[in-house]
């Protein structure tokens, strides 16, 4: 099945005894779905590609841009107004030239998906906005697909596997999708270089689990870096019930009530009344906390789980981060641990 200079390019990944010949040959068998061939996207597919993987599909309708280049090192200076899934196509056919390699350079939409998802085994997802993290993972979720899930801001990146083996999916970690607008990206952030590199090796390497069936899978887990403190964090979550998913999948399926959820105006009423007893717990990092706030306490959210029981419970506790997304999955973390009323800022200090 192998020949003898694939042998000898794979040589030393087939003396682990957790992978050897079998994982080898799952590995050449194995059909992947790259969503996103950027900052996320070039260490996974490289090192996926490195690998062995038999066959790699890369969803891509971007260009390559030089502002791409201080993370998206697969590509040159030469590659910059060339589409991104087919620039990563002719450089990984170089990297190793016993893969096959298909490029869709197309936005995915509800109307091409299934038909894209459907010719691979397992997808992993590298894409820079919601609405395509909420499409892919839905209809991963309708065709049963396993999805390694990355995401990157700032200084802080997630990794993720969703809909493993019947584990939990994207929105059983993020029920529904920000306002547009809402939460701000790359261009607008930043995003330090290295991050992306961070974050996709470990990407890559669920997705090796997963196809060769070793090791512990990152299923109902989310697993956090800080590169600025080098902290790396797991959380564990799990799977919520709730209704089916629209057919068209055109609107977010939301299980967190709404009475879990207040707007600035809101949280700006009861702070000045003197009849409300409320408490704001800011869970952004430090840093973050001492450039600007908006008073309450400082918990970050990877240390949420430690201090929990320092947190007073008053009446009202009113969660905030930069965006609201932090903040959301302090509420769902803490409601089964706090005997209060527990409230998401929407739109976060940002609103």
């Amino acid at each position: 099945m192998f020949e003898t200079e694939e042998l000898k390019r794979y040589s030393r990944q087939l003396i682990l005894r957790e992978l050897g010949m079998e994982g080898q040959q799952k590995l050449k068998k194995a059909r992947v779905l790259m969503v996103g061939a950027g900052g996320l996207g070039c260490p996974v597919l490289q090192y996926l590609v490195a690998a062995g993987a038999g066959a790699v599909g890369i969803a891509d309708d971007d260009m390559v841009d030089i502002s791409n280049l201080h993370r998206q090192i697969l590509y040159t200076v030469h590659d910059t107004g060339i589409n991104k899934s087919l620039a990563a196509k002719e450089k990984l056919g170089l990297l190793n030239p016993w893969g096959e390699i298909k490029s869709f350079p197309e936005r995915l939409t509800e109307h091409n998906i299934h038909d894209i998802i459907r010719q691979y085994d397992v997808v992993i997802d590298g894409s820079d906005n919601f609405p395509t993290r909420y499409l892919v993972n839905d209809a991963c979720v309708a065709l049963n697909k396993p999805l390694v899930f990355g995401s990157v801001f700032r200084f802080e990146g997630q990794v993720s596997v969703f809909n493993y083996q019947g584990g939990p999916d994207y929105r059983d970690l993020y029920p529904e999708a920000p306002d547009p607008g809402e939460v701000p990206n790359c261009a607008e952030t930043g995003v330090i270089g290295v991050l992306p590199g961070m974050v996709g090796t470990f990407m890559a390497n669920e997705a090796i689990k997963v196809i060769c069936g070793m090791g512990e899978v990152l299923s109902g887990k989310l697993l956090t870096i800080d590169a600025l403190d080098c902290g790396v964090r797991v959380f564990k979550f799990a799977k919520t019930k709730r209704e089916e998913l629209p057919s068209k999948q055109e609107e977010p399926v939301c299980s967190i009530a709404a009475s879990q959820e207040i707007d600035a105006v809101q949280l700006a009423i009861w702070l000045g009344s003197s009849e409300d007893e409320v408490t704001l717990v800011d869970v952004r990092e430090s840093y973050e906390f001492e450039e600007y706030n908006i008073g309450g306490i400082n918990i970050p959210l990877y240390e949420l789980a430690a201090r929990y029981e320092s947190i007073p419970e008053s009446k009202k506790l009113v969660f905030c981060c930069q965006t609201g997304q932090r903040s959301k999955m302090a509420v769902k973390m803490l409601k089964p641990l706090l005997n209060a009323e527990l409230y998401n800022l929407k739109g976060g200090i940002y609103a």
